[in-house]
């Protein structure tokens, strides 16, 4: 079955999304978030969402900002590593509820751990990148957007 390519039905709202992708990845550098971290929150939404096309992506994008092969093979399984700070770990629990918000509201214990280790505006920044990555991931799976090799 052929789905509607809404990058293609609508590009004056795809282009909206993607200037504000731009200014989302803008606020991650303005809260001194590195750029190839803010492609691991990216990969992560994704990978909850299982959103091949933007796993491939941002995995890609990522290793270009110089994430090593290490730290985004164990993304998915963080929380059992000690590959990632007490920051990103924070950064990396709110990236999950928020694109987890179907399952509840976003535990105020998430804004608690995150405290301690992110600032206001780090924290507005990854809320913002989350809305963002989740988009586009509805985009990309609701328009069936192809993986090949």
């Amino acid at each position: 079955m052929s789905r509607i390519n809404l990058g293609q039905s609508a590009p004056d709202l795809y282009k909206k999304v993607a200037e504000l992708d731009s200014l989302a990845m803008h606020k991650m550098q303005e809260a001194n978030l590195d750029e190839g971290f803010a492609h691991l929150l990216k990969l992560r939404a994704s990978q909850i969402n299982q959103c091949a096309f933007c796993i491939r992506l941002h995995t890609q994008d990522a290793l270009k900002s110089g994430e090593t092969a290490e730290r985004i093979s164990l993304l998915n399984a963080w929380r059992e590593t000690e590959y990632y700070d007490e920051a990103e770990c924070a950064a990396l629990s709110l990236i999950e509820a928020i694109t987890l918000v179907a399952e509840g509201q976003v535990p105020d214990a998430i804004y608690e751990d995150a405290l301690p280790f992110l600032t206001d505006v780090q924290i507005s920044a990854i809320e913002w990148l989350a809305i963002v990555i989740n988009t586009w991931n509805r985009i990309a799976i609701s328009s069936r957007y192809s993986v090949k090799p």
